[in-house]
Order: C-alpha cells, then sequence, then structure tokens
C-alpha cells in the first residue's frame, strides 16, 4: 500500500483545491500573473455546472471553480491528456464564464476578470511551437501597439508540469512549493521533500494525500481514473500514427502521380510508367 496518492488524479486534486478554500487560493496566488497589490484575500466556491462542457472529453471537465473578494472568476482544472481541443475549450469556458456575469441592468463596465488555470500533466502540450517553459500565458494583445499593455478581462495561464524544474528561488516560493507538490509527490513517494513538510500548506495537502485519508470506494475510483487515462492515452497515440501513416501514404502517392507524369509527357510507355510508379495503366491514363 503507498503512503501517498498522486495529486493529479480527479479525486485528489478536487479533495485537496475543492474542499479546502485556503490551499485553492494559495495555489492562485501563487501560480496566477495577478496585479500587484490585487492578491485573493478569500474564496467562495461556485457550481461548476455553471460552465459548459464538452460530454465527449471526459478529461476536460472543470475541477474547481470560484470567486474571489473582488468579484474575479476562476476555472481551475487538471489535464492529464493533452488534445487539440482542449485549448479551444479553455477559452470557450472563460470567455462563458465572463459573458454570464453580465445580467439586465448591468453595465460592460462591471464585468469582472475571469483566469483560466489550466495544470497539463503532458509534455506534448505546446511541444509544436517548441515551447519548453512550463508557464504559457495568454491574453488579447494589440499586434498594430505592442506598447499597449493593456490586458484582456480574461487571461488563460496553462502551467505545463513535466516542463516544470525548482529552481529555489525565495520572491517565488510558493510557485515553486506548490508545483514540486503536484510534480514530485505520487505513489512511490516514501518521503516528501522537507521543504513542503516545513511549509504548513503543502503539508496540510500532503496530509490529504495520505492513503488512510480514503475510503475503499474513493481507491477504487482512484485507480479507475489513472486506467482511464492510460486508455486514453493509447488511443490518442493509434490516431496519431494512423494520421502519420496515412500522411505518408498520401505523399507517396502524389510523388508517384507527378513522375508519371513527367514520363508520361516523355513518352514513354504506358507499362514500362506503371511498373515504375506502382500506378495503374487506368490511373496514368487520366493523368
Amino acid at each position: 500500500m503507498p503512503k501517498y496518492l498522486d495529486p493529479k488524479a480527479d479525486l485528489t486534486f478536487k479533495k485537496i483545491f475543492g474542499q479546502h478554500k485556503h490551499l485553492v487560493m494559495s495555489l492562485l496566488n501563487a501560480l496566477l500573473p495577478l496585479p500587484d497589490g490585487m492578491e485573493i484575500k478569500s474564496v467562495e466556491y461556485m457550481p461548476t455546472e455553471n460552465i459548459p462542457d464538452n460530454p465527449g472529453k471526459k478529461y476536460s471537465i472543470v475541477d474547481v471553480y470560484c470567486t474571489d473578494n473582488y468579484g474575479r472568476q476562476f476555472i481551475v482544472e487538471m489535464q492529464s491528456v493533452w488534445n487539440t481541443e482542449f485549448f479551444a475549450r479553455t477559452l470557450f469556458n472563460a470567455a462563458s464564464v465572463y459573458t454570464k456575469q453580465l445580467e439586465k441592468g448591468m453595465s460592460f463596465g462591471d464585468l469582472k476578470d475571469v483566469y483560466a488555470l489550466s495544470l497539463v500533466n503532458d509534455k506534448k502540450a505546446f511541444e509544436q511551437y517548441g515551447g519548453s517553459e512550463h508557464i504559457q500565458e495568454y491574453y488579447f494583445s494589440n499586434k498594430s501597439h505592442p506598447e499597449d499593455d493593456r490586458r484582456t478581462d480574461i487571461s488563460m495561464v496553462f502551467v505545463v508540469l513535466p516542463n516544470f524544474k525548482p529552481q529555489n528561488r525565495a520572491v517565488k516560493k510558493m510557485h515553486d512549493l506548490w508545483l514540486k507538490f503536484l510534480t514530485e509527490i505520487d505513489e512511490n513517494t516514501i518521503d516528501a521533500d522537507p521543504e513542503l513538510i516545513e511549509n504548513a500548506e503543502t503539508k496540510e495537502a500532503l496530509d490529504l494525500l495520505r492513503t488512510s485519508a480514503f475510503t475503499d470506494g474513493e481507491m477504487l475510483a482512484y485507480e479507475k481514473y489513472w486506467l482511464d487515462v492510460s486508455t486514453e492515452k493509447s488511443a490518442l497515440q493509434r490516431e496519431r500514427a494512423e494520421g502519420r501513416a496515412e500522411g505518408r501514404a498520401e505523399g507517396e502517392q502524389s510523388k508517384a502521380i507527378s513522375i508519371a507524369r513527367n514520363l508520361k509527357a516523355a513518352g514513354l510507355d504506358v507499362n514500362f510508367i506503371a511498373q515504375t510508379t506502382g500506378l495503374t495503366i487506368d490511373e496514368i491514363s487520366k493523368l
């Protein structure tokens, strides 16, 4: 029996950050680029049913939704498998939360900021752009006037957990501690990092992860979560492999057609062209 469970599972993440306001508040203050002097002082949980969900993507479910003392709203979720739709869905959910604030009689100036914090446990996230940083921040920007540093009321922050490298920075201590907690603690952890034990908030989170704090039913749900994640990853790998194979086949076919056209233009025998390119005589006759 392991000593701790992995905090990145649906069950454990929600138990820590979806049931303990001071812990999610600490996480948000540590990871989000909040304006100076506008740190979160308190939070209240909001029903996640208010956020649109894509039923076809099991691991795109919002984990925590809350509002703070300034009225700002925060969507927090753990994503175990990165897919091409996740970015668009994150933006859609953040925009939906933003627009739903506007009730009859309100002005647009009454709308509060919305932050979408996505913790992504998949190194493939943003890999196609060559990004190796663990933080990826998105805002609307003025491309015509870069000096215009106003940010939109909607902010999306993606934390790619496998890209995080602890730096032990005093100025960002809680940033590093929470990410060490999320990246280093799992079923194989025997002794947690002393820094995590010395800090009151991460120590409390560690205590919540102890296997003794979970019922048999919760343990079954936890194991099923990781089994489902493995199944989804395998399915995505098959899709990618099939896509690459299909792309190669299309490329070879296009090359064969190009060669056949050139040989045909040179007046070579159609049977010779067929043997050379692998195309059928009927395909060559239509070129």
